[in-house]
């Protein structure tokens, strides 16, 4: 019982923790310049295709790609391509919040991507991920175990009309770095 108590009172420190960091990042990474300075030295490709964060916080990110010349496909809708790059872009930028400035620091990688399409992507597609809480549990039992862990993700894009035109889901590794 003792060792529990233990656990659940050092979880509680790190959730502390763990805010104010998540703070810290989203107050970085929500101002649109340093975002765009991020996707042109981290993500080019994503800056070229124009995604744009729209709101960020411990529990949901949402991220915005326009149709446009660069981006289009033969059929007159955004290249599957671009979509799935947003749609990573929002449940990474959740994990990376997470992540940020933790000691010990845990890597984070994608191992499996799935995605549906359902309709064609033009004008401004959203995706959205609301998983946060879902992610920093992985990233929390991942430091206690000092093991890898994985979770799941799921992100859903929308048109300007709220119809859903794809859903993906994102396989994200986590590993508490010695």
């Amino acid at each position: 019982m003792h060792l529990s108590t233990n656990i659940h009172n050092q979880l509680q420190a790190f959730t502390y923790l763990y805010g104010m960091s998540f703070h810290n990042f989203q107050q970085k990474i929500t101002n649109p310049l340093q975002f765009k300075l991020f996707m042109l030295t981290q993500l080019p490709s994503a800056w070229l295709a124009g995604l744009r964060l729209l709101s960020l916080d411990s529990n949901t990110a949402a991220i915005t790609v326009r149709q446009k010349w660069l981006n289009k496909n033969p059929f007159r809708s955004i290249y599957f391509a671009i979509l799935s790059m947003a749609a990573e872009v929002s449940t990474g930028v959740l994990a990376m919040g997470h992540l940020y400035q933790r000691q010990p620091a845990v890597s984070m990688l994608v191992v499996e991507s799935t995605g549906k399409f359902y309709k064609k992507a033009t004008g401004t597609i959203v995706f959205t991920c609301t998983e946060g809480h879902l992610l920093q549990q992985a990233i929390e039992a991942s430091i206690a175990t000092n093991q890898g862990t994985q979770h799941r993700c799921h992100t859903i894009g929308t048109n300007e009309q709220g119809e859903v035109v794809a859903e993906f889901w994102f396989t994200w590794s986590f590993k508490a770095r010695s």
